[in-house]
């Protein structure tokens, strides 16, 4: 039974710094925010250190003025003796083995101490704790040939007599952890045993389970990356270890959140007109004071009807109050039936005509009266020979017939 100094940490991850969403200034400044209320909260809570498991940046080369205020913030928690521990995501990794990471130059200065870049690539803490942290390699082929060669250069040394912390920004192929929309990098078989808390980033869902010898703790985002992860708590971890070796993981959660409002609806069916009109309302009675509203809209589209004849400009400008309307369109154009297409191709040459005119006519009743719809029909059909053997007088004959 481990018997240690008791001592606690921060665990945070995917804070995307200078993130400018919708390329907008202002969303920008969220993230920046967020990471000041980290700071903040972090200095209150008085850890022993913190621990950046990726995707500080949001790019590889961040701007300058996401750098100087990451510096500022930075300085203020090593003013107050915290040690901030990090290991690279899979957008600030290094975009070539030539310039490498822009956490090396943090390292330098002695704002952070990035993990891979040191021997053994971990972190003591005398009578307390080991960290080990590991370079992301941003897929799982690249993963699954260069982790193994790192940890053989580095070997993981976890040590029974203090608490052992494994971090990492990848997400898992397990079947909880993994988001539809997220490939995971590595197999549970590539992360090595011994470790009491495997701090990871990746996966924008704060998430906590039993894994191998201890803890798997996913913080988490910090803002809204994607309309998706509106309704996901932002914040991070204070993880407090007993001198037991026990952990006790306790999530913050920001109050300075960006809003998202989500307006999700299923038009199948509706004309694009309507679709519209239906989606400004919409908008304007959710419109709140500073909000990002996400009209999302889904559904199949009349035969005939097109994505683009939905009017995303007067959508956009529907909201008085919110910071962006910003229209998800979804919508599914209408098919006809696979029989009906089937049956067309797979006919004889003498039935083409009358198949087609069946397939015209059933797109065409949807949006015009039945003697309409088989007047614009027949002159369908009447141009399939004309243009196969590009007569084009008899082409530009039917397109009178029909403007007429």
């Amino acid at each position: 039974m481990k018997s240690l100094k008791p001592f606690s940490f921060v665990h945070v991850a995917d804070l995307h710094l200078g993130y400018s969403q919708y390329g907008l200034e202002v969303r920008r400044e969220d993230f920046d925010g967020a990471f000041k209320e980290l700071v903040d909260k972090t200095i209150e809570l008085k850890p022993d250190f913190m621990i950046i498991a990726g995707d500080l940046f949001h790019q590889a080369r961040p701007s300058n003025i996401t750098l100087e205020n990451s510096i500022k913030d930075f300085n203020r928690l090593r003013e107050a003796g915290i040690s901030v521990l990090t290991v690279d995501g899979s957008h600030d990794s290094a975009p070539n083995s030539i310039t490498g990471t822009i956490m090396n130059p943090l390292d330098s200065a002695g704002l952070i101490y990035h993990l891979p870049r040191h021997e053994g690539a971990c972190w003591r803490k005398a009578d307390c704790c080991y960290v080990y942290g590991v370079p992301n390699y941003r897929n799982r082929h690249r993963t699954e040939e260069l982790l193994p060669t790192f940890m053989e250069q580095n070997r993981p040394n976890p040590d029974t007599s203090v608490f052992n912390i494994f971090v990492f920004h990848m997400a898992l192929d397990l079947p909880n952890v993994k988001p539809p929309y997220i490939e995971a990098e590595a197999t549970p078989e590539l992360i090595p045993e011994g470790f009491d808390y495997y701090a990871a980033g990746h996966v924008h869902k704060p998430y906590m389970e039993k894994f191998k010898t201890g803890l798997l703790v996913y913080s988490g985002c910090t803002e809204t990356t994607d309309y998706v992860e509106a309704k996901i708590k932002k914040g991070f971890y204070c993880v407090r270890v007993n001198e037991k070796g026990g952990a006790t993981p306790e999530f913050t959660e920001f109050e300075s959140s960006r809003e998202f409002v989500i307006l999700e609806q299923d038009f199948t069916g509706l004309a694009p007109s309507r679709i519209t009109e239906q989606s400004i309302q919409a908008v304007k009675a959710a419109d709140k004071e500073g909000a990002v509203i996400i009209p999302v809209l889904k559904g199949i589209l009349p035969a005939g009807a097109a994505r683009t004849e939905v009017d995303v400009a007067r959508i956009r400008a529907a909201a008085e109050k919110a910071l962006l309307v910003h229209p998800v369109v979804l919508l599914r154009e209408s098919e006809v039936s696979e029989e009906l297409v089937r049956s067309i191709f797979e006919s004889e040459v003498k039935d083409l005509k009358t198949k087609a005119f069946e397939y015209f006519l059933q797109i065409f009743s949807e949006r015009h009266s039945k003697e309409e719809a088989e007047k614009i029909s027949h002159i369908a059909v009447s141009l399939i020979e004309p243009l196969t053997k590009k007569q084009e007088e008899k082409v530009k004959q039917a397109i009178e017939e029909l403007l007429q």
